[in-house]
């Protein structure tokens, strides 16, 4: 079997989507099944190797308070003469749009399968012209052999779908995220770690997280809140640092991704605070991975991770003082940290990459027979 994972986001920055892609796969390979990505190209600097084929362009966007792609080839016969020289047996879309997916579609001759990782929860433009998904949802129904959502929020706007659905969440790295990953020294002391990795963007939730420690900032002054990633609202967010004169917040800025797991391990708490428009949350599970409690606002996504589970809290979307209060708890107990933070590691061990590969697989085995 020779498969292709198609992304319809530039591998030239970092996101959940992209991360899911290199896991599946490095953990395909591992199985010993022949599979390249296929993404557009964001820079002309980019160049990945032979297992990765730039096919299109992607134009940044800003859609429902993040970052997005507009894609297309401007040269469609580029694309026939990949396929037809890779010969897929599987092309696994990973979100899909006009009009690079329509292009790639039109062209192949595998099994199409479509992994949807959007949550257009809190979609101005989808809640007042709710038919704008209409292209999306006929170029599926007529392309398309089956579907995987990351979770059931995923799912909704493939009602009508005729084909097989399924729900296969994101995956997990256990060998990469774990409690013994080296921890960064220059954080070592008698303070408390609080860690937000992520975007900083509108939906991300940031400027809630630095609310919260503002309230916890008058009454405990062994805090450090530890901000990792960038975005279109980091001077914002650093401007309400400054006038608020909050102490002990570090803006480390994008760092490397192998750096990523020593920041987890670092951590005392980790603080997932995304209002809106998250369909899963890959953030969720390192932290856990790691051994850290989690507290992450209750947008549809994170209650589908947390929800029922012991190794995280959820709290209101927006709700920074029941933020800070349930932070305040952890904070105040040492034994419930830990606690928690062993709870979330045994629980992130059903997202194992080698599990998640596997339902995959027999996703596609179902989908090849219902043809």
């Amino acid at each position: 079997m020779k498969v292709g994972l198609v992304s319809y986001h530039a591998l030239y920055v970092e996101g959940g989507v992209k991360t899911h892609i290199l896991n599946l796969q490095k953990e395909f390979l591992k199985k010993g099944i022949e599979c390249k990505i296929i993404a557009p190209r964001r820079s002309r600097k980019e160049n990945y190797g032979s297992d990765i084929l730039l096919l299109g362009t992607s134009f940044p966007i800003t859609s429902i308070g993040t970052q997005g792609d507009f894609c297309v080839s401007f040269y469609p016969v580029s694309i026939k003469k990949a396929l037809d020289r890779e010969k897929f047996d599987v092309l696994h879309f990973h979100n899909m749009g006009l009009p690079l997916s329509g292009q790639i579609l039109e062209r192949s001759n595998a099994l199409n399968i479509l992994t949807f990782h959007a949550s257009l929860e809190g979609s101005k433009a989808l809640k007042s012209f709710p038919k704008i998904l209409y292209p999306l949802q006929k170029l599926a129904n007529q392309h398309i052999d089956g579907i995987i959502g990351v979770a059931p929020i995923a799912l909704k706007h493939f009602n009508d779908f005729p084909g097989p659905k399924q729900i296969i969440p994101n995956g997990i790295d256990l060998n990469q995220f774990n409690p013994q990953n080296p921890k960064i020294k220059r954080f070592l002391d008698e303070k408390i770690n609080i860690l937000f990795v992520n975007r900083i963007e509108e939906r991300k939730g940031l400027i809630y997280l630095l609310k919260a420690f503002q309230v916890l900032n008058q009454e405990f002054s062994n805090l450090r809140l530890i901000v990792v990633g960038d975005g279109n609202l980091r001077q914002e967010c650093e401007d309400y640092v400054k006038t608020n004169k909050l102490n002990e917040v570090c803006f480390e800025g994008q760092i490397e991704v192998g750096d990523v797991p020593s920041y987890y391990a670092t951590s005392d708490i980790f603080v997932a605070p995304s209002i809106f428009g998250e369909s899963f949350g890959i953030v969720l599970l390192e932290a856990m991975a790691t051994g850290k409690p989690v507290v992450a606002f209750a947008n549809e996504g994170y209650e589908g991770v947390l929800r029922d589970k012991k190794g995280g809290v959820l709290v209101p979307p927006k709700d920074y003082l029941g933020l800070a209060q349930q932070l305040k708890s952890l904070i105040q107990n040492e034994d419930l940290r830990k606690e928690m933070g062993e709870h979330g590691l045994q629980e992130a061990k059903a997202y194992s990459w080698d599990k998640i590969a596997n339902q995959v697989l027999s996703f596609y085995e179902l989908c090849q027979k219902n043809q």
